[in-house]
């Protein structure tokens, strides 16, 4: 029997496949069942059966569930492919923004860099701008040891003009800045 902590207690009246929808919509990125089954305090098999539920109950919608042996993603129904490409096609019209901006030089100064980084430095959910930055070629998404990171693109510097991260002006003085930025965060969040 798996011992569940404190919080857990006050989710379970909540269904087990609506906690992962919740987490997988919250993440906007693939999570491991093994990690779903730890952070939700259930044995991987109850997440594969509430994952099959979920399945199910999303197969009509706007949204679906793509489950492989070891991850679970939320994704777009396929039959919005053509609006969402309108909808890209829009977006990279646009200029990115204050928000694409900060985002962008947070990976340039201090990437590989993951997204709950990128949220502690701005202070603010950064889901959206990442998929913008994405969907424009101007950062990757990668596969690590600690997740998911979000790293610069060959095709964004091209785009500064530069051949390197360290060709940025003032390099080391920006990223020391942002590591100083950084200390005093996590100094305040453990006071």
């Amino acid at each position: 029997m798996i011992k569940r902590p404190y919080f857990m207690v006050l989710f379970c009246y909540m269904k087990l496949d609506l906690q992962i929808e919740g987490l997988l919509f919250y993440k906007a990125s693939p999570i491991k069942i093994k990690a779903l089954s730890k952070q939700l305090a259930v044995e991987e098999s109850e997440v594969k059966v509430a994952a099959e539920a979920l399945k199910e109950r999303l197969g009509q919608g706007a949204t679906r569930l793509i489950m492989t042996e070891t991850d679970l993603e939320l994704v777009t129904a396929p039959e919005l492919d053509p609006l969402i490409e309108t909808i890209r096609r829009d977006e990279m019209k646009r200029d990115i923004g204050k928000a694409g901006a900060e985002t962008l030089a947070i990976i340039l100064y201090k990437g590989p860099v993951t997204r709950s980084e990128i949220d502690r430095v701005r202070g603010v959910n950064s889901s959206f701008i990442l998929r913008n930055l994405q969907i424009r070629g101007l950062v990757a998404r990668v596969q690590s040891d600690r997740g998911n990171e979000y790293n610069i693109t060959p095709n964004l510097l091209a785009h500064l003009g530069i051949e390197s991260k360290n060709d940025l002006p003032e390099y080391s003085s920006v990223l020391d800045t942002l590591e100083k930025f950084e200390a005093e965060v996590a100094k305040e969040a453990s006071e």
